[in-house]
């Protein structure tokens, strides 16, 4: 399989429509000495050697659909950041990573070990914000720590090409993702923020935008993915003007998916998303709870 695109001595696997989930995007970078990969999605699987043949596999953050080769290239060293650490190693440490109750992760492990290969790095280790990578005759990578999608969520930039991996802050028109016991709006929020600032010429997500070369892009689509959390605050507050809902029932008029997504973290994901959201209303003074539990527009 070819290179969709190289930059230099970073080659970008695109996966099935430009990474869309539940596949991903592969970046390879090829030092005088040593060769990294960013993550393992899907299309990990129709590469070869050009990743089997790495010597180091770096996570930019910890979910199923990042680790699909970590099984496979068990003879690989495997590193994330030290916040998605323990979501790596363990089974036991992916359960707090994700936040469910043990019957909504007993589905979802069934499921990931089918669709994603899912196994276990108990060997792997951590790195932390600004950790640099030298790989030989000036390629060089730098992590950049943009907490929000994960508690460990990180920017890989190539330096020398400025090629920046920014993970799952994908650009999609779904938006930011912050569904998980390890999520948090406000630092997703402050990462949208880092990432303008954040050097590179070029921007590899782990999904369906897959590589843009032109700033001016780059950032419209940022704005674009941003607002969408302004409209989830303003979808909510149309429904509380409406009438006071309990948090039971705003989650079951859902926010992030389609009513009846048959995926079965969608409840907890909306649940922890809505949560988060009526806290920062209530902080606004936009949004109060009365006595009973329910929640209405001020």
């Amino acid at each position: 399989m070819q290179a969709s695109h190289t930059f230099g001595p970073v080659r970008i696997y695109l996966g099935h429509q430009s990474g869309k989930y539940p596949d991903g995007n592969q970046i390879v970078v090829q030092g005088a000495d040593t060769r990294i990969a960013f993550d393992t999605p899907l299309v990990s699987r129709q590469i070869g050697e050009d990743l089997e043949g790495a010597d180091l596999l770096l996570l930019s953050h910890m979910h199923e659909d990042h680790a699909v080769g970590l099984g496979r290239l068990a003879h690989v060293p495997v590193q994330a950041h030290e916040a998605d650490l323990q979501a790596v190693r363990s089974w036991e440490g992916f359960k707090r990573h994700y936040g469910y109750p043990d019957e909504i992760l007993d589905a979802l492990h069934g499921m990931i070990v089918r669709e994603f290969d899912y196994q276990p790095r108990p060997d792997a280790t951590g790195y932390t914000d600004g950790q640099v990578w030298e790989l030989g005759g000036g390629v060089r990578v730098r992590a950049h720590h943009l907490p929000g999608h994960s508690a460990g969520h990180c920017a890989l930039v190539e330096e020398s090409t400025g090629v920046a991996f920014i993970g799952d802050i994908d650009l999609t028109g779904f938006g930011p993702y912050y569904g998980d016991a390890g999520s948090s709006l406000e630092q997703f929020e402050r990462s949208l923020e880092q990432l303008r600032t954040l050097e590179a010429r070029t921007w590899v997500t782990s999904h369906h935008r897959g590589v843009l070369t032109e700033r001016a892009a780059f950032l419209q689509a940022l704005d674009r993915f941003a607002a969408k959390i302004g409209e989830r605050d303003a979808r909510l507050l149309a429904r509380l003007r409406e009438r006071p809902h309990t948090l039971d029932e705003l989650v079951a008029h859902g926010l992030l998916y389609p009513v009846g997504t048959p995926l079965p973290w969608v409840a907890m994901a909306e649940r922890r998303t809505i949560e988060q959201h009526l806290e920062r209303l209530q902080a606004r003074g936009a949004v109060q709870q009365d006595g009973a539990g329910s929640y209405r527009a001020t």
